[in-house]
């Protein structure tokens, strides 16, 4: 906090009045990632979208493209998590709401009768999540070598062949 606010040019304690808590700081840092790289509104664009696999592969090519940019402030938080409180708040303040929108999104699926009759509403988000996390992504990316590119392609195709009837 003593480093930001220096950096900032104001004290310490502005910051914690600002921030309320380091994690306050931290919700706040992550939070305008998603307002810079509009990813509100692209989910959003994606929604309107007519068809059930035009709806999830627009979520998808957005998420994933916002995903690459924020792999290493993602990583910290996840490292972070397990030890920092408020790395963890943060963490599972923005997950929360990711959650919220891959379950409007499969409802929207289910809706127009477009999900596999393998999966609930529920399930479907719970593994739609998982398979769309950035823990996925890094695994692919840093532990196997694969390009951006090639990782997003990949799961928009497997997640719909999976999700979709």
């Amino acid at each position: 906090m003593a480093a930001i606010a220096a950096a900032a040019g104001v004290s310490r304690q502005a910051v914690y009045l600002h921030f309320g808590t380091r994690g306050g700081l931290l919700t706040a840092l992550v939070l305008r990632a998603d307002e810079r790289f509009e990813i509100r509104a692209a989910f959003d664009r994606a929604a309107r979208k007519r068809s059930a696999a035009a709806r999830l592969d627009g979520y998808l090519i957005s998420w994933f493209e916002f995903a690459a940019r924020i792999l290493p402030v993602a990583r910290d938080l996840i490292r972070l998590r397990a030890t920092d409180p408020d790395a963890a708040l943060a963490w599972e303040n923005r997950m929360a709401e990711l959650r919220t929108w891959f379950a409007d999104l499969v409802a929207s699926i289910a809706a127009d009768d477009a999900l596999s009759p393998d999966w609930n509403v529920r399930e479907a988000a719970d593994y739609l999540w998982i398979a769309c996390s950035v823990q996925v992504w890094d695994l692919f990316v840093n532990d196997c070598g694969w390009t951006n590119r090639r990782v997003a392609t990949v799961l928009r195709r497997s997640i719909a062949a999976v999700l979709l009837k």
